[in-house]
């Protein structure tokens, strides 16, 4: 049975991944064409920082919160056979969604000039004209907000019925309209081709999951797609209001860092939006895949009362997790200059601009391992209906990362660093605690995770790593006059080729199931 499950939560994983790594592969040719565009401008800046407001208003009432409350509630419905309740609570939180999103979007539409001067990037305010420019791209892509709400809410429903491919495709459409307003639209309308083309990858977002959606709600009555204030309804709300403080105080920090970015020099802010992006690649393809094939098996593991099931699934998930993760961090921290030159260095993205991206994302990446594990440790928390310790947990590390990203903000610039750099490593040494916290309480929780199964993959992916880093390092010194174009992709194939070649030499198990699968699929073609 635990094997079970743990094979479907790694073929479900592998979907994503693929899904997830194409809009990966969208998001970077979106970098590459904005780059080359705008450069790490002060225009692209006032994109950026608005770009956070309408993003921020999703996953409040939407995104984390809803998300986190909502799957548990309706896979524990699926599970047992209570299809009409389940259905019946989906509709409600649809209209209930779309009716907050729309208000506070409208308030905050409204009270543009002011989110902007006080609470979002005041540095940018001193600008006339740059102010103007952060109001009006604000107001634009709050337009999106309401449109991912409710998507996001189909992705929990597709994703309770362990339909992921369509929803994992769904930021790749985005992305697209992204492109689409940076190719066909900027030309003309300049940086408001770019928040056009939000809106237009947002209404992508929405529209490519209703056939999947319509296709599963075919046959039910119309009268299951009224506001109604059932039981469920109501546990969802509960279950909100914790995470709902959780994402507000992580939005918080982000809101802080931008703050404080858009008083550095020119570009602090779209450096660390490159930085964390890139990183986030990394760390999407290879925890949120795994978390999301994951949560809807650990949710019906505890709907169903099975324990050892669900400790035996979270020890396999979180040894999966630090295989792919710890040498994603270490590839991206030393290959991060000619990485980002190739991705970016042409047009309006100079060699200064490499300097703020790869300066930022070095202290990024030293957080993925923390952030991966805290993908997987927080949805088991959620499939347990406990949203209140994991957001506890959160407040504390997010308190810590604001003191942290002044501390060493400050401690960057009297070391003559790039300041920005500093609010990088808060995020990281912040993120990490709190991955350590949440699962010391969750070990405590299951009575055990399995740690000894966990150290005896997290051992060997160690040693794989540390021989990963003396070869890139030699690889750098050795290429340091060869092509950019060389440099990059020759140094991940060849570190990936020494990290995954000593883990064949240790025979670590994971290997042997990923052959063994290639080789099944490849004798079914």
């Amino acid at each position: 049975m635990e094997q079970n499950a743990n094979q479907q939560i790694a073929r479900a994983a592998g979907t994503i991944m693929i899904a997830i790594v194409l809009g990966q592969i969208a998001g970077l040719i979106r970098g590459i064409i904005v780059a080359r565009t705008f450069g790490a401008s002060p225009e692209l800046d006032a994109f950026f920082a608005a770009n956070r407001v309408s993003e921020t208003l999703f996953l409040l009432v939407a995104g984390g919160a809803l998300g986190s409350a909502f799957i548990p509630t309706f896979t524990g419905l699926l599970a047992k056979d209570e299809k009409d309740s389940a259905w019946k609570l989906a509709a409600s939180l649809a209209n209930a969604v779309t009716l907050t999103l729309s208000l506070l979007a409208a308030l905050t539409a409204f009270f543009a000039p002011q989110v902007v001067r006080f609470a979002l990037a005041p540095g940018l305010s001193t600008n006339p004209e740059l102010f103007a420019l952060t109001v009006a791209l604000l107001r634009i892509q709050l337009i999106s907000a309401i449109l991912f709400g409710l998507g996001g809410l189909i992705v929990g429903i597709l994703n309770a019925h362990q339909i992921f491919l369509i929803p994992a495709l769904t930021p790749a459409l985005y992305q697209l309209g992204i492109i689409f307003g940076a190719l066909f639209l900027s030309p003309t309308l300049g940086i408001y081709g770019l928040a056009w083309g939000v809106v237009i990858g947002s209404i992508l977002y929405l529209l490519v999951q209703l056939p999947s959606l319509l296709k599963l709600a075919g046959n039910l009555p119309l009268s299951t797609f009224n506001f109604q204030l059932t039981p469920h309804v109501r546990q969802v709300f509960l279950l909100m209001g914790p995470r709902l403080l959780g994402v507000a105080i992580v939005q918080l920090n982000f809101w802080v860092n931008t703050w404080l970015a858009s008083q550095m020099p020119s570009g602090s802010v779209s450096g660390l939006y490159y930085g964390f992006s890139l990183m986030l690649m990394a760390q999407a393809a290879i925890a949120q895949s795994v978390a999301i094939a994951a949560m809807p098996t650990f949710s019906a593991q505890h709907a169903l009362g099975q324990q050892d099931e669900m400790r035996a699934s979270l020890a396999a998930s979180l040894r999966g997790i630090i295989l792919m993760a710890l040498p994603a961090s270490i590839g991206l921290m030393i290959l991060r200059q000619p990485l980002i030159a190739l991705l970016y260095q042409r047009g309006a993205f100079d060699e200064n601009s490499v300097q703020i991206v790869s300066w930022a994302l070095l202290w990024y990446a030293a957080g993925m391992v923390g952030h991966s594990i805290m993908e997987i440790l927080t949805r088991a928390f959620y499939a347990q209906h406990d949203t209140k310790t994991p957001v506890i947990i959160g407040i504390i590390a997010m308190t810590l990362n604001v003191i942290f990203s002044i501390t060493f903000a400050k401690l960057f610039t009297s070391l003559g660093w790039m300041p920005h750099g500093g609010l990088a490593l808060a995020n990281s040494t912040a993120t990490a605690l709190e991955a350590v916290v949440l699962f010391v309480v969750m070990r405590k929780r299951l009575n055990g995770i399995e740690g000894n199964h966990i150290l005896r993959g997290a051992i060997p992916s160690l040693i794989a790593a540390l021989g990963m880093s003396f070869t890139l390092f030699g690889w750098l010194r050795l290429a340091k006059d060869f092509n950019t174009w060389l440099i990059a992709p020759l140094g991940v194939i060849l570190g990936g080729i020494i990290y995954f070649g000593i883990l064949f030499i240790l025979r670590l198990p994971e290997l042997q199931f990923i052959v063994n699968g290639i080789s099944r699929r490849l004798k079914r073609n």
